[in-house]
């Protein structure tokens, strides 16, 4: 399996340095933040909308290194979402040659929730952009089977679907074995770390975006995980290691430590 790097992998990276390390460690393409987050103080400034120079430099090192763009962030749809105003990151998302993005929902209110992301789903459709919803336990779409509601109400199998993170499988309660039950049409991204015994649910949004822990050091069936998924699903490594980068370890060992744990917790199994 070819994996993408994520950016909350080396969080602490423009767009385009994070295609120079993903080309650089042996990753096929990337997952992109299309601009930077409060909750992600690590992550430096960078404006990619519009003719900017980052955007054009980024797009060049896709095209010239060979990597791709396999999803892009954020798209965070909540009670206030005006799905308009997406519009910018959608266009930057199509230029370089995103092929989905990715959806977190926060809306309480069902119907409104249903009909903000029919609505999401209809723009990035027109910009030529898949979308994976992504559930995650402190979100409004806590588990698989609600991410898998969401998607097909909307009725675009292969094209609008779920995005599978491991640490949210986990803590979500689900089991690898409610993945093979779910057509494959409406799995659309897989997402790689390792984890611990759940702590306290108050910590569970840092874990996600800071914490996570490299394949063989925690306690998720990695390699079970690889061998539930649809075999042509495309995949991410995403291990940010807060303690890693306080500690001062380069993002390129990072990004390589990721990639090389990951392949060897899956070819254990295979072995």
């Amino acid at each position: 399996m070819d994996f993408a790097l994520d950016h909350l992998t080396v969080t602490d990276t423009t767009p385009s340095q994070l295609v120079r390390v993903a080309a650089h460690a042996g990753y096929r393409a990337v997952c992109l933040f299309m601009q930077p987050m409060e909750v992600l103080p690590r992550m430096p400034a960078f404006d990619i909308y519009g003719p900017t120079e980052e955007r054009r430099l980024t797009k060049a090192l896709l095209d010239d290194l060979g990597i791709g763009l396999d999803l892009a962030y954020p798209f965070t749809l909540s009670g206030r979402t005006v799905v308009e105003t997406f519009a910018p990151a959608l266009e930057t998302a199509a230029y370089l040659g995103a092929k989905a993005v990715n959806v977190l929902a926060y809306d309480r209110e069902p119907q409104r929730r249903q009909e903000v992301f029919a609505a999401f789903c209809d723009l990035a459709l027109a910009h030529g952009l898949d979308v994976a919803v992504e559930f995650f336990p402190t979100s409004q779409v806590r588990t698989l089977d609600a991410a898998l509601d969401l998607t097909a109400a909307y009725g675009a199998p292969g094209k609008v679907g779920v995005n599978l993170d491991l640490l949210h499988l986990v803590r979500s309660g689900a089991a690898l074995a409610d993945i093979c039950a779910v057509p494959a049409e409406a799995l659309l991204y897989a997402q790689f770390c390792d984890g611990g015994v759940a702590g306290e649910r108050e910590g569970w949004d840092f874990e996600a975006s800071s914490q996570r822990l490299y394949p063989g050091e925690g306690t998720f069936d990695v390699a079970g995980f690889a061998a539930a998924l649809p075999k042509a699903i495309r995949a991410s490594i995403e291990i940010p290691r807060e303690d890693l980068l306080v500690a001062g370890l380069p993002v390129e060992e990072r990004a390589a430590r990721a990639l090389a744990t990951t392949r060897s917790a899956i070819q254990r199994r295979a072995g």
